[in-house]
């Protein structure tokens, strides 16, 4: 009896193994199906996953991790995902043009405001920012313009925009001045050769060799800028320096130009309005003439028509009048 249930539980294990057999194999044809649907493999190797630093419960693949700290650091500060699709990156557009950008993070933000806010006066006066128009605490550096006009006052608007335009033109001046050598060198060595025609004296030749010594021994430590720099980069600098001049100057050219053909063309204008008030004045003046001839010969018909209206015994009756006026006043002479 005890063989038989021994038998009896032995086949029922075999038959429930059985069974799982064939559901992991129904299992797996699914899987390879649905693989085999979107185009899968199971020998697909996963890719090393990273965590975010700004949410410890994202994990993140390696090639994706700038993108999402990006959208991460936004969706902390609160910009919701309709603001982050408006959002555009301008550096794309500057990257082959000359136009400068300055990155403002956080810290630097609450410096310039703060540096502001301690040259301010204290009390409220007319047509100057005072301290209580300043932010005291540190804010985020705003993505777009709504952030810009609601977390930042105009008084730290304006401290900001002066900031960034004095570092610009620190920059504009540093460039310039390292530009100015070179330019101003090889302007006064050409005018130089045209207007030297006469032979050196004595004294000029000795001066420019004590110019040459004292240059030769100071040449390494005052022009690093010159002395660090390859041939290639010098007639770079030099070619950039001509070709900005004489692009000014075709500039200036188009300018004149330009300002002369606008002057031609009011010219032109004013005589063609000139022309036409004329043409328009003797076009009156002959339309009135017209009228005034049209008019007497209306008169002249009038007067005819009276005259031949009056019967043959007034007019012998005006007549009589005339001759008898004509006596009496010579008469009265005599």
């Amino acid at each position: 009896m005890s063989e038989s249930l021994e038998i009896k539980t032995l086949q029922d294990r075999l038959d429930r193994i059985q069974e799982l057999e064939e559901f992991t194999e129904n299992c797996k044809k699914q899987l390879d199906k649905i693989y085999e649907t979107l185009g899968w493999s199971r020998d697909y190797k996963r890719e090393p996953m990273e965590q975010c630093p700004y949410d410890p419960n994202h994990r993140v693949p390696v090639r994706s991790m700038e993108k999402h700290k990006a959208s991460c650091s936004l969706r902390k500060m609160g910009y919701s995902a309709e603001e982050q699709a408006e959002m555009v990156d301008p550096s794309v557009c500057y990257e082959n043009s000359s136009v400068r950008s300055f990155t403002m993070d956080k810290s630097t933000q609450h410096q310039v405001i703060l540096k502001a806010r301690s040259a301010a006066p204290l009390m409220r006066m007319e047509g100057v920012f005072w301290q209580g128009q300043y932010s005291g605490q540190p804010v985020d550096v705003p993505q777009n313009h709504k952030r810009t006009t609601c977390d930042l006052t105009v008084a730290d608007r304006l401290a900001l925009y002066d900031h960034v335009a004095g570092v610009f033109s620190q920059e504009k001046q540093a460039a310039s001045s390292s530009n100015d050598d070179l330019y101003v060198d090889l302007v006064s060595k050409l005018q130089k050769d045209d207007q030297q025609n006469e032979p050196k004296t004595h004294l000029e030749l000795m001066a420019e060799m004590r110019d040459y010594k004292r240059r030769r021994q100071s040449y390494r430590a005052k022009n690093v800028h010159i002395t660090k720099k390859s041939y290639t980069e010098v007639i770079r600098e030099v070619i950039n320096v001509h070709s900005g001049e004489l692009s000014r100057q075709w500039r200036e050219e188009e300018d004149e130009e330009s300002t002369k053909s606008e002057l031609s063309s009011l010219r032109h204008r004013q005589d063609e309005r000139r022309s036409a008030s004329s043409e328009s004045r003797h076009s009156h003046s002959r339309r009135h003439r017209s009228r005034e001839r049209s008019r007497d010969r209306e008169s002249r018909k009038r007067k005819k028509k009276e005259r031949d209206s009056r019967s043959p015994d007034d007019h012998h009756h005006n007549r009589k009048k005339k001759k008898k006026k004509k006596k009496e006043e010579r008469e009265m002479e005599k």
